[in-house]
């Protein structure tokens, strides 16, 4: 059966030699494009596609920085497969974007990506929405809580004003994504 698999022996060598190269070109594109960092739960990866620096911007200055992260919000927490699969999903449709410059000036976030958001403000915020003291008090507690998401009236606690572009915050201190070329090669392409 792997014998079918395997090319003729003249072709072996250029077989193995285009697979190396292939591979190879594979590893550099996940090495240059830091890749593994989006394994991590760092906000700074977040930045590292400069489209993001406003939203970076914005969380560091935000009431949510002390306490939650980017993925704390923007992915899912019901389990580890699921949290890294769209983790996956979600960067390859960003990366494809960024690659192909389709992104927006302004971003905007989609509607899988909305539910993920409203269930974690639930996640972290139920016993504020089970208050019963807030429910006995607040004229149309119960009204305002179902059928509305927490972001429509919450937009700016979460760390992202109203209007998130690259001209919103042109001049935003965020921290800049570290050349992932090796000092040696750098010398090299300057001599």
């Amino acid at each position: 059966m792997l014998k079918k698999l395997l090319p003729p022996p003249k072709w072996r060598f250029p077989v193995m030699i285009a697979s190396a190269v292939f591979i190879g070109i594979a590893l550099f594109t996940i090495y240059m494009s830091q890749a593994h960092s989006y394994l991590s739960d760092d906000p700074k990866a977040c930045v590292n596609c400069h489209i993001m620096a406003p939203q970076y911007a914005t969380w560091s200055h935000s009431s949510h920085r002390e306490v939650a992260h980017c993925n704390d919000c923007h992915v899912p927490h019901n389990n580890v497969f699921n949290k890294y699969y769209f983790k996956a999903k979600d960067g390859l449709r960003h990366s494809a974007l960024f690659t192909l410059r389709k992104e927006r000036q302004v971003i905007m976030i989609l509607e899988e990506g909305a539910e993920v958001v409203q269930n974690n403000c639930i996640r972290c915020h139920e016993q504020q929405l089970i208050d019963p003291k807030l429910e006995a008090s607040v004229d149309m507690y119960a009204a305002i809580r179902e059928g509305r998401r927490c972001v429509d009236c919450h937009r700016e606690e979460g760390g992202h004003g109203q209007t998130n572009s690259l001209s919103s915050a042109p001049h935003a201190r965020v921290p800049l994504p570290q050349n992932p070329v090796p000092d040696w090669i750098r010398k090299y392409l300057n001599n």
